[in-house]
C-alpha cells in the first residue's frame, strides 16, 4: 500500500502543481479585463465568464505596444512618457533601474544570465551554482587587481532572491549546462539532474553472493553408495 502511494503521489504532486501555477496565471491576467469598459465585457454580453481571455488581451497589448514603439512617433511618445515619470523623485529611482536591467537582461547583445557558472560560496570549498551578469563597473574595476566577473548567485528554492557577488575571474568555472537546465537543478535542490532523462534505462541488481557461503566453480561429488 506504501508503494502505491507513492506511486499516486508522483503522479498527482507535479500535476497539481502544474495546474495551480497555470491557474494563477490565467486568474492574474484575467484581470486585464478589467480595463474593459464594464458593458462591453464578455460576461455582460454573452452572459457567462470565458476564462484565458487575458491571455489573448495580454499578448495583443504587447503586440500592439511593440508596433508603436518601433516606430518614430512611438518612440517619441515613450521619450515623453519616460521624462514625465523621471521628474517624479521615488517614481524615477525605480523606473529608471527596472529599465536599465530590462534593457541589459533582454539585448541580444549582453552576456547577462546567458552562462551557468560554478563558485565558491559562501566561503571556501563550498560550491554553488551562479549566474553571469557581467563585469564590474570601471571604477570598481581600477580597485582590483586582476579581472573579476558579476555574478549572481540564487537561493533555494526562490530563485529570484539571492546575492550579488563580484569574483575573480580565475577562480569562477564556466558549465556546460543551459540557464534552464541550471536553474532547474538550483529549484530542486540538487535532486533533479540536470541532465536527467525521463525514462532511464533500467538494470537489473546484481546480488552478490551470500559472504558465508564460499562460491564454487563445481558442484560437490556425491557421496559413494554403499
Amino acid at each position: 500500500m506504501k508503494r502505491y502511494l507513492i506511486a499516486g503521489l508522483l503522479v498527482w504532486i507535479p500535476l497539481g502543481i502544474t495546474l495551480w501555477v497555470l491557474y494563477f496565471l490565467l486568474s492574474a491576467l484575467d484581470q486585464l479585463m478589467l480595463l474593459i469598459p464594464y458593458g462591453w465585457r464578455p460576461e455582460q454580453v454573452l452572459g457567462f465568464r470565458i476564462y484565458g481571455l487575458g491571455v489573448v488581451m495580454g499578448f495583443l497589448i504587447l503586440l500592439s505596444t511593440g508596433i508603436v514603439a518601433a516606430n518614430i512617433f512611438g518612440a517619441r511618445l515613450i521619450a515623453l512618457w519616460e521624462q514625465m515619470l523621471g521628474r517624479i523623485p521615488f517614481v524615477k529611482s525605480i523606473y529608471s533601474s527596472v529599465k536599465q536591467v530590462s534593457d541589459t537582461i533582454l539585448s541580444k547583445k549582453s552576456n547577462a544570465f546567458r552562462k551557468a557558472l560554478l563558485v565558491e560560496f559562501p566561503r571556501k570549498d563550498s560550491w554553488t551554482i551562479a549566474f553571469l551578469t557581467g563585469s564590474p563597473a570601471e571604477e570598481i574595476a581600477e580597485q582590483l587587481d586582476e579581472p573579476y566577473v558579476s555574478v549572481y548567485v540564487p537561493t533555494t528554492p526562490n530563485p529570484t532572491s539571492g546575492y550579488f557577488v563580484m569574483l575573480p575571474k580565475s577562480q569562477v568555472r564556466e558549465l556546460q549546462m543551459t540557464v534552464d537546465e541550471a536553474l532547474k537543478y538550483v529549484v530542486s535542490m540538487g535532486v533533479l539532474d540536470p541532465h536527467h532523462h525521463a525514462h532511464p534505462p533500467r538494470h537489473t541488481p546484481v546480488i552478490p553472493p551470500s559472504p558465508s557461503v564460499a562460491p564454487s566453480a563445481t558442484p560437490p561429488a556425491a557421496p559413494p553408495v554403499s
